[in-house]
């Protein structure tokens, strides 16, 4: 359904799938971006083989038997985070099952108890996200106080659910190599994803999947929206919130035969989950420099030093993170930080008329279109015959450097600037023995600025200074009504403020600089109009 809001437009999107679980998305795009992600509603009613929700979270499920491979009912299983302390508890049913939903992603010790039985225990039980992990256990006879530790009880395959995906655990998010510590790169080790050409550039999070464009990915944090309802290209990412590898738990890139709750996309769904607080406070402080001195000379470069301009680069990324416990065993904290500056100059040619172009000596005859007047080769054109525009504009372009045709005739270390700084901020708790809760905000600044390849008034074209804000808040609620149903909510809201102003916007018009009329003169000026030569690098700036 498509509604339409003033200039905004608006959708809203409902999922109705398994177990009565539904969806509502609500997103405005416009200039400054707002969405709203809601799930408040998933009421399950949990059979044998329940479809459900994960999101950021498992499932824990498995069966109880015993020696002669019967099953074992109403046997109590304990459900432990080790890194927590928070325990959760469940009854197998008569077919000896049992199920912990909404699990988060961490690792547990599984432990079950009957009568007549010793206690089985399972350790080093991982649970990933949006994963269905399975763990049955075999009870000994034997008295309840003794102890029998199960190996190898947690399944190695998920056998348990149909969908095609690649899992980056913490281990690989942290410590693979990614050129830029952009997390959402490692999506590229899943079969069958490939970066956009289209953004080679860099845009963060671009990947084609099963064929389709990147807009057709759907980005999910902590089960929350996360993607990136931009008018154009304004933020450079197809994320809101971009987290640090560092503040990444781990994350999933399903690409195919995903439940009914992924519906939304056709390409593939990226389940991001956030690293949570434990009871050990622990941290982390990182910089990572690269720079001109610690660069090759390359070949270019060593051999025509004499003839071109040596590139720099001066680049840091830096931050920290920690997390602990607010309360041991009830409530927890996560926070981090992380900080990048770039100074980068590349270099840049452009094709600009030379300085007998500019006095009206030009290699070719040419005809004075007003007048018909015709100016042989190599001829000086009369003062009066050039317009005062034309004059000006050729005035203020600078002086030819790298050759003396007029082939990339200037050249311009451009200056590249980017500085970003984000953050994020996480406090989990478990409220009593059936209810969870957290609450998170992310927030991401960048401010950058790409030097035209023309210096002064005639020239100032490219990007020039991009802003762009990115901000995201997210609260959780789940309740477990009973052993056979859950209740939870979600909401996030997103916001983007975003776009770039071109170099000298802002200043005089054209008619006072140029004297040019029937242009805007007090909206949008400053600097010269684009204005394009044949067989020249293009003067002005940015349209």
């Amino acid at each position: 359904m498509f509604i339409a809001l003033q200039s905004q437009v608006c959708f809203v999107r409902l999922f109705c799938v398994a177990m009565n679980h539904s969806k509502i998305l609500l997103a405005a795009k416009s200039g400054r971006g707002y969405a709203f992600a809601m799930k408040p509603c998933l009421f399950l009613l949990l059979a044998s083989a329940p479809l459900m929700a994960q999101f950021d979270t498992a499932e824990v499920l498995g069966t109880v038997r015993d020696n002669s491979g019967a099953v074992i009912a109403r046997a109590s299983i304990t459900l432990l985070n080790e890194g927590t302390g928070i325990q959760n508890k469940a009854v197998t049913g008569d077919d000896g099952n049992y199920t912990f939903s909404n699990v988060k992603i961490g690792t547990y010790t599984v432990s079950a108890e009957a009568a007549g039985f010793s206690k089985a225990v399972a350790k080093g039980v991982v649970a990933n996200v949006n994963a269905r992990q399975r763990v049955d256990l075999v009870l000994q006879v034997g008295a309840v106080t003794e102890t029998v530790e199960v190996a190898a009880a947690a399944s190695v395959l998920e056998t348990d659910s149909s969908s095609r995906s690649q899992l980056i655990n913490t281990k690989g998010v942290v410590e693979l190599p990614i050129n830029g510590r952009s997390y959402s790169d490692l999506a590229l080790l899943t079969t069958g994803v490939v970066k956009a050409p289209s953004y080679a550039g860099g845009r963060e999070g671009a990947f084609i999947v099963n064929g389709l464009r990147s807009t057709y990915n759907n980005y999910l944090l902590d089960g929350v929206d996360n993607n990136a309802y931009g008018t154009s290209n304004q933020g450079f990412a197809n994320q809101v919130a971009q987290p640090s590898p560092d503040a990444v738990a781990e994350f999933k890139v399903i690409t195919n035969n995903y439940s009914a709750e992924y519906g939304r996309s056709g390409g593939a769904t990226i389940d991001v989950a956030m690293r949570s607080g434990t009871n050990r406070l622990h941290g982390t402080v990182y910089e990572f420099l690269r720079n001109t001195d610690l660069n090759a000379v390359g070949y270019i470069f060593g051999t025509r030093a004499a003839t071109f301009k040596k590139p720099t680069l001066q680049q840091n990324q830096f931050g920290l993170t920690v997390g602990g416990p607010i309360v041991k065993n009830r409530v927890f904290f996560f926070g981090d930080y992380e900080g990048f500056r770039n100074l980068q100059r590349t270099n840049a040619f452009s094709s600009i008329p030379t300085l007998n172009d500019r006095l009206g000596i030009l290699p070719v005859a040419v005809t004075n279109p007003q007048t018909g007047a015709l100016y042989p080769a190599n001829t000086p054109i009369p003062s009066n015959a050039m317009t005062p525009f034309a004059r000006k504009v050729l005035t203020e372009l600078p002086v030819p450097n790298a050759s003396t045709t007029r082939s990339s005739n200037l050249q311009v270390l451009a200056l590249n600037r980017t500085y970003t700084d984000k953050y994020d901020a996480k406090v989990d708790g478990q409220i009593n023995q059936t209810m969870s809760a957290f609450l998170r905000f992310s927030q991401r600044k960048l401010n950058n600025y790409n030097q035209p390849g023309i210096d002064g008034p005639s020239g100032g074209g490219g990007n020039g200074f991009i802003r762009s804000l990115n901000q995201q808040a997210t609260a959780a609620y789940t309740w477990t009504v009973s052993p056979t149903s859950i209740l939870e909510g979600r909401i996030g809201v997103s916001r983007t403020d975003a776009g770039k102003t071109p170099p000298y916007i802002g200043g005089a018009s054209m008619l006072e600089q140029y004297g040019i009329t029937g242009l805007p003169t007090s909206e949008i000026t400053g600097g010269l109009t684009p204005q394009t030569l044949s067989g020249f690098t293009q003067l002005g700036r940015q349209a």
